[in-house]
Order: structure tokens, then C-alpha cells, then sequence
């Protein structure tokens, strides 16, 4: 089998894509401070801010492909951190695009529609960036920066994502867990995403690996607000207790400023066989695992 590299494989979707791509793939999988085991996964400790490390890492492993999921992807704390999480998000993915060239690999990267400002969505690959957080920033330098090194690089930009993870969690787990315990949510209906599943994202970014040069969108089918996502979840799930209300965006303050509605076109991706189901397919396929 060939060989593939999964940077951040502890994180939800590197655990995600380390489960799909073991089935084709001998799956070598990089944590930093956070190992999670994953049966038919090898797990190597990597700090791949440390692009000596980095290079160790390729030379050990001889990797026939790379994607990189590896990233500090909450914007708030990166908009309080920017030396730390430039070294992650942007400086080490430039590194990992570099070292798939000088081995002649396929390369995937994770970015985020968090790129774009909200202001003209829904969003094709070919449309302005103009990230307003520093987060958003970051992956736009990434982007540019790993495709300026290495062209055949699929560059991913991915939504919100959610799913079920015995040892990973998404957004929504603390949230279920909230309103379980009798917390009432209160939830933006001001902020528009495509959500994807974390199944369904790596499929995703299996199938750019092999088949994308360039930037592809890989969003879900459904514009939805945190609100209405959060309504069906619960509809869906049966929590019929659960207490939500509604909120906006200018009334939550928080270090890093949010767009409004990042929604993806995705057509693209589709057109490749990129396939994600319905939100409430996706739900109901989540009953009893979260």
C-alpha cells in the first residue's frame, strides 16, 4: 500500500480522514500534544513548527502523498496569538508544500471559507479573498504561499464542520452537552455557512488529493445559520427540552471579527463526485453517537 502523511491526525477531521484513508492507504498520522490512537494508524509524535523535525519526518517515513490538517483553527485565539499560530497555520505549511515538491507528491491543504468577508456569497474558488480575522489571513498567506512553492497543491476550503468522533470532538458536542444539562443556547441567525460533515469533508479531500491542482471549495449542500442548524440538530435528535434562542452577530463581543455569511459554491467539487448528504441525512445518521 501506499504511503500517506495526515498531519493533525488527532484533531476531528485528520481522525475523520485517518478512518477513510486506511482503507486504501498505509496511514501515517502527526500529533503535537495530543495523541489519539486510531487502530491501522501509525501515530508519530511531530512538531512541525520545527522544519529540521519536518524534514526528519519525510526522510523517516517516504511519504507517496501529504495532506495537512494540522492548524490552530480557532480564530479567536489566533487573532490573541498571531506569532504562535503564524508558525502553524501559515509558516508550516509553506514547509510541508515545499518538501512535497522536492519529493514530487501529492499535496492537499486544508484552508476555510473563513478567507472570504461575507459580503458576496455564495463563494467560488475563483472569487476575491478578503479575510476580516487573522485567522482568515493566515490561510489566505498559506494558500498563496504553498501553491507559489508548489503548484500541484489541491488547496481545500472547508466550512464549518460537525459529526460524531469517539475520540475527536466538533462544535456541536459542547453544545449537546449544554443543552442536556438544561442550559438554553443562544445562537447566531445573523451567520451563514455551508456545514459539512467530517465524513463527508474528507472524502472531500481524498478525492482533491488525487484528482485537483489548485483551490476547490468543498462545502455542504445547504446555506444554514448557526440557528436554524442548531433547531434542526435538535428536531432531528429528539431533544425535545432543549432551549435555544435567538442572538446576532453584534451581540456577542469577541477578540476576532466574524463575516456574515461565508457560504460556498461548490459546484466544482460536486462535478468531481464530491457527494455530501442532506443536513438532516447527516443527523440522522448521528443518532446514538453524540
Amino acid at each position: 500500500m501506499k504511503k500517506l502523511l495526515v498531519t493533525g491526525s488527532s484533531g476531528f477531521l485528520g481522525w475523520n480522514l485517518c478512518q477513510l484513508a486506511k482503507q486504501k492507504w498505509q496511514v501515517y498520522g502527526t500529533h503535537f500534544s495530543h495523541q489519539v490512537e486510531i487502530p491501522g494508524v501509525k501515530q508519530l509524535p511531530a512538531d512541525l513548527t520545527d522544519f529540521q523535525e519536518l524534514q526528519r519526518l519525510f526522510q523517516e517515513i517516504g511519504p507517496d502523498a501529504a495532506i495537512h490538517t494540522a492548524a490552530q483553527s480557532q480564530p479567536n485565539y489566533c487573532q490573541t496569538h498571531p506569532q504562535e499560530s503564524r508558525a502553524i497555520n501559515v509558516t508550516a505549511s509553506w514547509n510541508i508544500a515545499g518538501l512535497c515538491a522536492d519529493y514530487s507528491i501529492p499535496c492537499a491543504f486544508t484552508s476555510t471559507d473563513l478567507v472570504f468577508d461575507g459580503l458576496n456569497a455564495p463563494y467560488r474558488e475563483t472569487d476575491t479573498v478578503s479575510p476580516v480575522s487573522l485567522y482568515g489571513e493566515q490561510k489566505v498567506l498559506a494558500e498563496q504561499g504553498m501553491l507559489e512553492r508548489y503548484p500541484r497543491t489541491a488547496v481545500c476550503r472547508l466550512p464549518l464542520m460537525f459529526g460524531g468522533a469517539p475520540a475527536a470532538k466538533s462544535f456541536i458536542q459542547p453544545m449537546l452537552r449544554a443543552l442536556k444539562e438544561g442550559q438554553e443556547l443562544a445562537l447566531f441567525v445573523d451567520e451563514f455557512r455551508t456545514p459539512v460533515s467530517g465524513n463527508a469533508a474528507a472524502r472531500g479531500l481524498l478525492l482533491a488529493l488525487e484528482n485537483v491542482q489548485g483551490r476547490i471549495h468543498l462545502g455542504g449542500k445547504e446555506r444554514v445559520s448557526r440557528y436554524d442548524f442548531m433547531r434542526l440538530l435538535i428536531e432531528v435528535l429528539g431533544l425535545s427540552d432543549a432551549k435555544i434562542k435567538t442572538c446576532r452577530q453584534a451581540d456577542v463581543k469577541m477578540a476576532a471579527p466574524r463575516p456574515p455569511d461565508v457560504s460556498l459554491d461548490s459546484s466544482k467539487a460536486f462535478a468531481l463526485g464530491y457527494q455530501p448528504l442532506c443536513l438532516r441525512e447527516e443527523f440522522e445518521a448521528l443518532r446514538g453517537k453524540v
